[in-house]
């Protein structure tokens, strides 16, 4: 335990230290924003939203549970950022603005921006707030230590070097992130395999899983790319799809290019990246269920590990110290690379689409620069403090997770404002407001009655969307374009 304690530790240095050097090149608001930015400082930036604490613990549960399909949840990813890349990176840049909302007003207006800010900066929140809970379950999970402890430690690492120098920093630590999850990975995967005792071990063990769900009336399949379900599967494509072109984290350094064709070439390879990772740690879930299915897949205590949520981390702890250590340390590398990123966007769109456009437009460089530090600080401190006191309250935690959907369905808005001349303002702000309270209602029916309220398939991303797609278009009827009531 303290070999591996010492490597999380000396990571955690590591990138505290590489934030702060990246920090001395941001001199004004723009750069902390994001300004001038080559192919690669953009494709780890972005990819950093997406590879976090789900794409790691999440996707492995998954594969302790369905197999191989739980892959998808990265691949989905990987397809709605590359149709952001090959339909609206393009044109996103070009806007020449900094945050989502601000290309939302280009469409509808001022009120639209300050409606989509507000919504996309809870799902920043939210995303930023899973984060949290990942880091600290692992710390207390792992490590012993107390969960509160563990989240206020991390979320000072994270604050720290993001304040030192915002997307310099982000794109600096991303590297280093993502370098250290692949090679994490990789590794794991080669040693969990010696572990098992070998790929024909391995296939042995998933028969003798597969013949015992089967007898229990389980869906088998553990490397057939959709045992986990179809409507799960097409549920994450579409919320990948549409959330991909309205998510700040990994829309903020392709606004940040240095000119047009980055922004695309970027948003290609950024597809690359984010897609293949989740078959690494579906993998890893796959092995751990097999030890555990063997009875040696134990914690720290000697307990035998049965639970998916804990697999990833009791797989971890069976292997060599050191390893353990280094692939530990790129677990937490994967939730370092989103959480950086997600409050760093929460500052900037409180700072640009709120405090600059509404309060304070003729605001200094230096006033909008001590204003983004602020309000990123304090959007690791809320992500921070609502972890701590959702830890616990699963309902009320499912309920934050709607958040995803959101930001999914509000991109069905932008469509209607890019390609459909009637679409009004006052349409676009009211089904903005709708889809949020469709999709929190639909995973709180979820949360406490234990199934959707049509049917068990119809997830709150079918919900968000189709109240979206709905109200905007029946809105905007009703209430018109102020020159479509001239003429």
């Amino acid at each position: 335990m303290q070999v591996q304690l010492i490597i999380v530790l000396l990571y955690f240095a590591v990138t505290v230290g590489i934030g702060v050097i990246a920090g001395k090149k941001t001199k004004g608001s723009d750069a902390f924003h994001g300004a001038g930015m080559g192919i690669m400082a953009i494709v780890f930036s972005s990819a950093s939203e997406w590879l976090g604490g789900t794409a790691t613990t999440g996707v492995s549960e998954y594969g302790f549970n369905s197999g191989l399909s739980g892959a998808w949840y990265t691949l989905a990813n990987g397809i709605g950022v590359m149709v952001l890349a090959l339909l609206f990176a393009k044109m996103y840049r070009s806007l020449g603005v900094g945050t989502v909302p601000a290309i939302i007003e280009k469409f509808f207006g001022k009120h639209a921006r300050i409606v989509s800010s507000v919504l996309l900066t809870i799902v920043m929140l939210a995303v930023g707030i899973s984060q949290m809970i990942a880091a600290g379950k692992l710390g207390e999970s792992l490590m012993g230590f107390d969960f509160t402890i563990t989240c206020v430690v991390f979320a000072a690492v994270f604050i720290v070097y993001t304040l030192a120098g915002g997307m310099n920093s982000v794109a600096s630590t991303s590297t280093l992130h993502l370098m250290f999850m692949y090679f994490g990975g990789i590794l794991a995967i080669i040693l969990a395999l010696v572990k098992v005792g070998g790929v024909s071990e391995l296939k042995t063990g998933i028969a003798a899983v597969e013949a015992e769900m089967a007898s229990a009336g389980e869906r088998t399949g553990f490397f057939n790319m959709f045992t986990i379900g179809g409507s799960k599967v097409s549920s994450w494509i579409i919320a990948s799809l549409l959330g991909a072109c309205t998510a700040q984290a990994g829309i903020q350094p392709l606004l940040g290019a240095k000119d047009v064709p980055t922004a695309k070439k970027a948003s290609i390879l950024t597809t690359f990246v984010v897609a293949p990772y989740g078959l690494f740690t579906a993998l890893l879930g796959i092995i751990a269920r097999v030890m555990s299915h063997n009875g040696t897949l134990l914690d720290v205590n000697g307990n035998l590990v049965t639970d998916g949520k804990r697999a990833l981390y009791a797989l971890m702890m069976n292997l060599s110290p050191i390893a353990g250590g280094i692939i530990l340390a790129s677990i937490l590398a994967a939730i370092l690379s989103t959480a950086s990123p997600i409050i760093l966007a929460s500052g900037t769109m409180i700072t640009k689409d709120i405090y600059q456009r509404v309060f304070k437009p003729d605001a200094s460089d230096k006033q909008i620069l001590f204003v983004s530090r602020l309000t990123t600080a304090l959007s690791g401190v809320v992500c921070c403090i609502v972890a701590i006191l959702l830890v616990n309250s699963s309902k009320v935690l499912d309920i934050v997770y709607s958040a995803y959907s959101l930001r999914g369905a509000l991109f069905i808005v932008v469509l209607y404002g890019i390609y459909w001349k009637r679409a009004s303002e006052k349409a676009a702000c009211i089904s903005m407001v709708l889809t949020a309270v469709a999709a929190v209602v639909w995973v709180a029916v979820k949360a406490f009655t234990g199934s959707y309220p049509i049917s068990a398939g119809f997830s709150e991303t079918y919900a968000a969307v189709i109240v979206a797609a709905v109200s905007c278009f029946v809105l905007s009827y009703i209430f018109p374009k102020k020159e479509l009531q001239q003429a």
